[in-house]
């Protein structure tokens, strides 16, 4: 793979930014932006792949990456033995009766006349929903009613944590597995609007079902791939570390765990994109961008658009899962309040506009772009508000709104960069290297 000159100076400029944040701010700062952007260019890369590639319009990307988010409790959270004791046997007879609807609801379907069968259908369903709601709330009041403060929930395997990032990738693949079998046979608008539908139905149910992720009330202390701050400042040979740094064992061990997540995000962020690229340079790749830029022509010469359209909806998906499940490794917590469908959707295809859709590195650097704006334009804004208003009295109702409202320019600073990038650069800041036109939405 190789880079051109343009992309090159591109992130040696974003890599002396966040150097720049390190010596006049903090370096723990510095980190915490490089390991978000890391993520968010994990995410983004799963978008490009699916509107770059194939021209496919995903709005549901939080609900993807919530699922991946919720792999990392499930895989690795220990088990709470008392809440398996208090509900699994009514657990496990509402999971049979749910079987065993499905299972008559398909039999009465074949054998049956067609006079008869959606009523016999009808009335499967109804007697089955409510033989598995009667199981099902007595199992889940008993899970969540079991030590509510500190549990409430049936907890995970109590398995690796790295562990849970594949299967975050996988619980992301087979949701849009599903939604690709539906949807991806309609015109792309309507595909947006499936994919959005779909993301707030995941947000609502992990919001909700407190039996299986403690919901509101969240899951916190995740197991960890690195290790405790605590646990170095404890060490002999790490106080003396600092010492000869100069600094305080307290920054050092952050800054220490900071570059350990930052090493396995980057290893991961490397591997997709070499992958990502061997993949578009490949005769699968030229044929995906053939399928974007004509599908007709493309159904024409034999290819199965929906198909193919199907794998890469999947791809891409399951990339989103991944850096879900990432997002959830770092925070150490699980806080489904905190997945805004809208906003943050909004800032991955910023993102990946901005980079340059169709392009792989296009797509990480404007995530580092745009993260680095989100993070610093708080901080920026109230420092030229505070600018701007010195001269003004300390209880002037202007000055007070304008201080307040500071924090909302980050919101602005988005919108004036997409609206400057589709006027002047719609391409984004590294183009698709092929030149060929781009899908619009």
């Amino acid at each position: 793979m190789s880079l051109s000159v343009k992309t090159v100076v591109c992130f040696a400029v974003m890599a002396a930014a966040l150097l720049a944040v390190g010596a006049f701010q903090s370096w723990t700062l510095a980190l915490a932006i490089l390991n978000l952007s890391l993520i968010s260019a994990i995410m983004a890369l799963g978008v490009n792949m699916q509107w770059g590639y194939a021209g496919l319009f995903n709005v549901g990307v939080m609900g993807f990456a919530a699922l991946g988010g919720i792999a990392a409790v499930l895989v690795s959270m220990p088990p709470v033995p008392g809440a398996w004791a208090a509900g699994s046997w009514n657990l496990l007879f509402a999971a049979l009766s749910l079987l065993g609807t499905i299972a008559a609801a398909i039999a009465v379907r074949r054998v049956l006349p067609k006079g008869g069968r959606m009523a016999a259908t009808i009335l499967v369903v109804a007697v089955g929903y409510f033989v598995v709601r009667f199981f099902g709330d007595q199992a889940t009041s008993a899970i969540e009613g079991y030590d509510a403060a500190a549990t409430g929930y049936l907890g995970g395997l109590g398995l690796p944590i790295l562990l849970a990032w594949i299967v975050g990738a996988l619980f992301a693949a087979g949701a849009a597995w599903l939604i690709g079998k539906v949807a991806l046979g309609l015109r792309s608008d309507y595909l947006a609007i499936a994919t959005l539908g779909i993301s707030e139905i995941v947000i609502a149910l992990l919001k909700n079902e407190a039996w299986l992720t403690r919901g509101v009330k969240n899951v916190s202390g995740l197991p960890r791939p690195a290790p405790y701050e605590i646990d170095l400042q404890q060490q002999a040979w790490f106080v003396d570390l600092a010492a000869d740094f100069g600094m305080r064992v307290t920054t050092l061990s952050s800054i220490a765990v900071s570059l350990v997540y930052t090493a396995l995000f980057a290893v991961v962020l490397i591997a997709l994109v070499v992958l990502a690229e061997r993949a578009l340079a490949s005769p699968w790749g030229r044929m995906m961008r053939a399928i974007r830029d004509n599908r007709d022509a493309a159904s024409a010469m034999g290819k199965d658009v929906t198909r193919r359209h199907l794998q890469i909806f999947v791809i891409g998906s399951a990339v989103v899962g991944l850096a879900g499940a990432m997002l959830v490794t770092l925070d150490g917590q699980f806080t489904p309040g905190t997945y805004n469908p809208l906003r943050f959707t909004f800032l991955i295809w910023v993102m990946v506009i901005l980079g340059g859709s169709g392009n792989n590195m296009g797509s990480v650097l404007g995530a580092f772009v745009i993260w680095f704006v989100w993070v610093q334009a708080e901080p920026a804004g109230l420092w030229l508000m505070n600018t701007l208003t010195a001269g003004m009295e300390q209880g002037d109702a202007l000055r007070r709104h304008l201080l307040d409202s500071a924090p909302h320019l980050r919101l602005f600073l988005m919108g004036v960069i997409l609206l400057t990038v589709l006027r002047f650069s719609p391409r984004g800041i590294l183009p698709e290297k092929t030149g060929v036109a781009r899908p619009r939405a």
